[in-house]
């Protein structure tokens, strides 16, 4: 029906109010009928005199009809209004798109009105948050909903906004999927189990399958799909894919065990890489596939386990198709499954060939002669090979990459050969991996620190190193983003320890008090406890109980002895200050700015805490966006506190925002590892947590608020020094009111601070 046609049935309809009467087009009239036929041609005609253009109109006159059938007559009436807002937001192209998307949504939301009404709600709200990538969603929308629900739609839309901010091109960027986080992002929300999730499981379980300890890392987002697709290592580095689609829960972190089981059967039993030679693409493949085979097989003897980890995902089948794909994928499965028999004649040759020379297994030189030979052969039989789409079947199995080299002089055959990795290559340098080869060694042997940290090692230019990806808390979805912020650590500028010393000195009366509540503390003396079932000696006051209970006809109570108990101090403490930009302002009334406040209230709490023993940590904090929370560590767990320690506190100076959760997350990994009783750690801020990317104010305050959650159930407690004196209210639903000291005059600091770790440790 045409916008002109449309408008001349809405003038009847307004003059004689009888649609009945109106000569529509068989579609209309069957899916609106008698009582819904003017409601949508009222509809047709707001949206036509609204001037939006031919375009909009016609895309919902031709798409409402079969929507209606699917989801009702209200619906899709309803969606006029929904166009009509997404093209004053979003703009004409957009709004064409939407009515045809609507079809796609039903269909995949199984024409459920109110999971339709849903989904019709959060593209009129995506188009407030992000317009100018509407359009490229609504395109998206059969494989976005083929994948997701309504609201892990809105869960990834929201991860999108969150990302980017108001920068446009990056929102477009992400909903385009040139940005390889909104991949990662939607396997993440579609409930698919992803590389992130198993990180520290994986490198564990290399390490105790094989005692490999390599950097495991996704592809950069630049790299080609094949690459996106396939595990490769080689370079000192394992590359894993983000995560195997069509493989959920319990499958696909098999597939990830099994994929670094092979790799590390490559690494003990392959050795030198192959070269390249004149081998055609075909022989290549099949050499690959024939070195596969003989170091699984190695392992296995090693490991019989494997077997059953390995055979699950070869799933080809003896009747398949003689195309190359199919035969090698058949071939992979007669090598490795002693119960799969094929009937094809090149399938069985190779494998008599290949088990024929079982004693020879322990050398790689049998797969280059084998592979060549029955490369040959496939030849003979003109079966076509083509390199550029060929991928390694099946998917636990690397791309092979690592197993050749193509540093030979090049001749036409090698040239062919090397198209076979032309897709799927990585450039050895790229700007991940900008490292020098000595650095990459060195990250080969990673401490017990960094394997505790749950991350991902990486380098950066400058001073700072990524040392850890932490969830960042979304309370618009619920959820926890995984890996959302990046901890970066910066070793702090040195300063001049004597500043610290010098601080000492000027407040001798807080530091006389503290010396003085040390003394009292008496922490190692020991001490007598009363009333025990069993001890070292009678307690006579309750030996004099039980006599009289007994005469008086009671049952005495049995605990009457006592023991000496020496209680030591069981406590670790660690100290997280905040050295934001904001901490460069003046105190009010004082020369002193706030981070000089700070460094003072810290270096008389490190005195006090020193001096009685308490293991204790000192880090501070700032943040450039998700992608760089900076962290500085002043003293570590078991570093002492001298001259070192002193001169990374003076010389922190401020700048940046204040991401606290992420912050509170790294020196919690720290405070864990502690095998006191009672772990502390104790904030010191003077501001609302911010950052330059994240304009909601509520969202940081929200996820800090959910680390506190999640550290009481961990058994750390959290106290916070709140510096700011308007800050009362966010800071009490952040860490609880009982948890909070406001200090609204800041030259108090020094002397509270150290009084108030006496009075949390008591």
């Amino acid at each position: 029906m045409s916008s002109q046609k449309t408008k001349s049935f809405l003038n009847v309809i307004s003059d004689d109010d009888d649609a009945n009467s109106i000569e529509l087009n068989t579609p209309a009239k069957q899916a609106f009928g008698e009582t819904d036929l003017a409601r949508w041609l009222r509809a047709c005609r707001k949206l036509d005199q609204a001037g939006y253009g031919a375009g909009v109109i016609s895309a919902y006159e031709r798409c409402s009809p079969p929507l209606a059938q699917r989801v009702g007559a209200d619906r899709a009436i309803a969606l006029a209004d929904v166009v009509s807002s997404v093209a004053v937001k979003a703009g004409r192209r957009a709004a064409e798109r939407l009515p045809a998307a609507a079809i796609k949504a039903a269909e995949r939301l199984e024409d459920d009105e109110a999971r339709f009404r849903s989904w019709m709600g959060l593209m009129e709200r995506f188009a407030d948050l992000a317009p100018e990538s509407v359009e490229a969603v609504l395109l998206k929308t059969d494989t976005l909903l083929s994948r997701l629900n309504v609201a892990r739609l809105e869960a990834w839309v929201l991860a999108g906004v969150r990302a980017a901010g108001t920068d446009r091109e990056r929102r477009l960027n992400f909903f385009t999927f040139e940005d390889a986080e909104a991949s990662r992002w939607l396997d993440h929300e579609s409930g698919s189990v992803v590389y992130s999730d198993m990180d520290r499981e994986l490198k564990a379980y290399l390490t105790a399958l094989w005692g490999i300890r390599i950097p495991i890392r996704e592809p950069p987002s630049y790299a080609p799909e094949q690459a996106r697709r396939r595990a490769s290592f080689g370079q000192g580095l394992i590359r894993i894919p983000a995560s195997f689609p069509g493989y959920r829960g319990e499958q696909a972190a098999d597939l990830y065990r099994a994929a670094l089981a092979h790799i590390g059967a490559h690494m003990i039993y392959s050795g030198d890489r192959f070269p390249i030679g004149k081998l055609k693409p075909v022989q290549v493949a099949l050499v690959s596939l024939i070195e596969d085979a003989r170091v699984e097989l190695l392992a296995i003897r090693e490991f019989p386990g494997l077997r059953r980890l390995w055979l699950p995902f070869h799933i080809a089948q003896a009747t398949g198709s003689m195309n190359a794909p199919s035969l090698l994928a058949r071939l992979s499965r007669a090598l490795l499954d002693p119960e799969f028999h094929d009937v094809d004649g090149w399938i069985r040759r190779a494998r008599t060939m290949f088990y024929d020379r079982r004693d020879a297994w322990g050398d790689p030189a049998i797969s280059r002669d084998i592979g060549g030979l029955i490369g040959n052969d496939l030849g003979q039989m003109r079966i076509q090979f083509n390199a550029r789409t060929y991928v390694v079947e099946p998917p636990y199995r690397d791309d092979n990459l690592g197993l050749w080299n193509f540093d030979d002089e090049e001749t036409p055959e090698s040239a062919e050969a090397e198209q076979l990795f032309d897709s799927i290559r990585i450039e050895e340098q790229d700007d991940d991996d900008d490292m020098p080869p000595d650095q990459e060694r060195e990250e080969h042997e990673p401490s017990e620190d960094e394997e505790a940290n749950r991350v991902n090692m990486e380098f950066l230019e400058q001073d700072g190193i990524p040392v850890a990806r932490y969830p960042e808390y979304d309370y618009v979805t619920g959820s926890s983003r995984p890996d959302w912020t990046t901890i970066v650590e910066f070793v702090p500028p040195p300063g001049h320890a004597h500043v610290i010393d010098d601080i000492l000195e000027r407040q001798a009366y807080v530091v006389n008090r503290i010396k003085s509540l040390i003394d009292s503390a008496r922490v190692s003396r020991p001490q007598r406890v009363n009333r025990q079932h069993e001890g070292e000696e009678l307690d006579l006051n309750a030996c004099i109980e039980a006599v009289i209970n007994h005469r008086i006809g009671e049952t005495p109570d049995p605990h009457v002895y006592r023991r000496s108990e020496r209680r030591h101090r069981d406590l670790s403490v660690h100290v997280l200050f905040d050295i934001s930009e904001s901490t460069k302002d003046k105190v009010v009334g004082s020369d002193n700015t706030v981070l000089e406040l700070e460094r003072q209230a810290t270096a008389l709490l490190a005195h006090a805490m020193s001096a009685l023993g308490d293991p204790f940590a000192i880090a501070a904090f700032c943040s450039n966006r998700r992608e760089e929370v900076r962290y500085y560590r002043i003293k570590d767990f078991g570093m002492p506190y001298n001259a070192l320690s002193k001169s990374r506190l003076a010389g922190l100076s401020g700048g940046f925002s204040t991401r606290i959760g992420a912050a509170m997350r790294h020196a919690a990994a720290d405070l864990e590892r502690q095998q006191t009783h009672r772990k502390l750690l104790l904030v010191i801020t003077d501001g609302e947590p911010s950052d330059i990317d994240v304009p909601d104010r509520r969202y940081l305050v929200e996820d800090a608020r959910h680390v506190i959650h999640d550290l009481a159930h961990d058994g750390i407690d959290v106290f916070c020094v709140g510096l700011d004196s308007g800050g009362d209210s966010y800071l009490t639903r952040i860490f609880g009111r009982r948890n909070v000291v406001q200090i609204d005059r800041l030259e108090r600091l020094p002397e509270r601070l150290p009084m108030l770790y006496f009075r949390l440790t008591a």
